[in-house]
């Protein structure tokens, strides 16, 4: 098992990109290379820099990673309100999108203290 298995918050963000892009497949056709584009990339983000991390070998890599994921996630969140305003979420997939990255960001705040927490 790859070492990025393991990790919860790597489950669950992958997850969440399935359910992301499902929810976005009726965005408007002009938001196909905009905002569609921009939110499913953020999302993909997250686990992809969680597994490229936790495949590094020093502590120190790790931790850069998962600011990466943090980064994208916070991206993802600011993309889910804009989409939101538009109209293409309504408010119980928005509450409901928002609360698993709120969950997520949770995992990956305890991951990042726990690599950073202790000495190599």
């Amino acid at each position: 098992m790859r070492p990025h298995h393991r990790l919860d918050a790597w489950s669950k963000s992958v997850d969440f990109v399935t359910e992301v892009y499902r929810r976005t497949e009726n965005f408007p056709k002009e938001e196909r290379y905009g905002l569609t584009s921009q939110i499913r990339r953020a999302a993909v983000s997250i686990p992809a820099n969680l597994a490229e991390g936790a495949g590094r070998h020093s502590k120190k890599e790790f931790a850069y990673f998962l600011s990466n994921s943090q980064g994208s996630a916070s991206e993802l969140e600011t993309e889910i309100i804009i989409a939101r305003n538009l109209g293409y979420f309504d408010e119980t997939t928005f509450a409901r999108l928002l609360m698993e990255l709120e969950t997520i960001g949770r995992l990956i705040t305890g991951l990042s203290r726990h690599v950073t927490a202790k000495p190599e």
